[in-house]
């Protein structure tokens, strides 16, 4: 259980950032050392900000899609069920969703197999769409969705 709780019900000393030590593990110098990623370029863990970005480019892309097919109506919940579709359908397959592709990071799973996959694609999308799961990270910058499901956000460029 602590495997994917420890960021947030650990205490203070789990959201130490980067580096810092706490006496009681080994300290890392950069997100994504203790997973064994680069400290930068392609491989390496994405920043918030550009998560945050692109999860607003693929919100705006779902408001349009959904406004096709509800126009002269705005599209009210319907863009959030483009949102999901779209996610969800994109992060199963390739890795990434539009907003994603556009600014070079992509998920991919922690293991040998890096194909994300429905399984985990929907759920991880569900606790993306709650807010209060992607927000919640650890020095790693992997949110609690991110921890569950043994992904991470990581730059392609």
């Amino acid at each position: 259980m602590t495997r994917w709780t420890g960021s947030w019900l650990s205490g203070p000393r789990a959201a130490l950032e980067p580096g810092a030590d706490a006496g009681d593990r080994p300290a890392q110098s950069w997100p994504g050392e203790r997973l064994g990623l680069p400290k930068e370029g392609p491989g390496s863990v994405a920043g918030t900000g550009v998560r945050a970005l692109a999860l607003l480019i693929d919100a705006v892309l779902s408001m349009l899609v959904a406004g096709l097919f509800t126009a002269p109506e705005l599209p009210r919940n319907w863009s959030l069920l483009a949102w999901f579709s779209i996610t969800v359908i994109a992060v199963s397959f390739f890795g990434f969703t539009p907003g994603m592709k556009v600014l070079g990071i992509s998920v991919a799973r922690l293991g040998e197999n890096p194909m994300v996959g429905p399984l985990r694609a929907i759920p991880r999308t569900i606790l993306v769409a709650l807010i209060i799961p992607a927000v919640i990270w650890d020095a790693d910058r992997r949110g609690l969705h991110d921890k569950l499901f043994g992904t991470v956000v990581v730059r392609t460029r």
